[in-house]
């Protein structure tokens, strides 16, 4: 379970992120809308630990987030899309096994986890590949592997179909479901409200860096009189809310 206590982050004027508080319990995906600057990736660079938040805090399975940051960061997987962030020169298999033994897995547990992570995101095939070889797709699946191959308990997702064909999209989609099942707790911050709308089952939109809306799918349309999430979205934060 992973819960925000009006947690804040401030760059000196900006109110980059603004006294939000939200809970996202195990099994649930939770979508994180916003325009550009609205501070979805700020939130989720303070939930990995990576800022320090301004004010409030956040509770990451009993553990707190300012308090008890080191024992946070292993029950935590982070990816930004976009930049896949692999070593160049290293294979596929080389960058996932690299990140399991620097978060602790031992040699052969983090083989056999590169292994069921290919598998499940379909590129056995590149493995042994050199990553400055692999198309950009692949790249990203390798990213999101590498993200997660120490099975942490909360998922923290922004824009993980970056690059993705149809096809890539699709393992992703059914690797968070999959997820999902196992009790994980994730969160996905997407711009594509069409997969925000499938996997999601909260949704949560942020607003120059306030928490302004949040339920499910049906709750927002019902409340905002609309008929689907991109007109709930415009409606609340869109140009015409700037």
């Amino acid at each position: 379970m992973l819960t925000l206590d009006k947690l804040t982050k401030h760059f000196k004027a900006v109110k980059a992120v603004n006294e939000v508080s939200f809970t996202v319990t195990e099994g649930e995906i939770f979508g994180l809308l916003g325009a550009n600057g609205a501070g979805k990736t700020t939130t989720l660079r303070m939930l990995a630990t990576m800022l320090t938040p301004t004010g409030g805090t956040a509770n990451i399975e009993g553990l707190d987030l300012i308090k008890q940051a080191d024992k946070v960061r292993s029950r935590v997987g982070l990816l930004f899309g976009g930049d896949a962030g692999l070593y160049e020169r290293l294979t596929a298999r080389e960058n996932i096994v690299y990140f399991a033994k620097l978060c602790g897995k031992p040699e052969e547990e983090a083989r056999g986890r590169a292994e069921a992570l290919a598998k499940a995101f379909a590129f056995t095939e590149y493995l042994d590949f050199q990553a400055k070889k692999l198309s950009k797709g692949t790249r990203q699946k390798v990213a999101i592997a590498r993200s997660i191959v120490h099975d942490p308990t909360v998922m923290l997702f922004d824009e993980p179909m970056v690059g993705l064909d149809v096809t890539s999209r699709k393992d992703v989609e059914d690797f968070m479901l999959m997820l999902k099942e196992k009790g994980k707790t994730i969160i996905l911050s997407d711009h594509n409200l069409n997969i925000t709308e499938r996997l999601c089952d909260r949704i949560g939109i942020l607003h120059k860096g306030e928490l302004i809306a949040m339920g499910t799918l049906s709750e927002l349309c019902e409340k905002h009189g609309c008929k689907d999430l991109e007109e709930v979205f415009f409606k609340l934060a869109g140009r015409d809310a700037e």
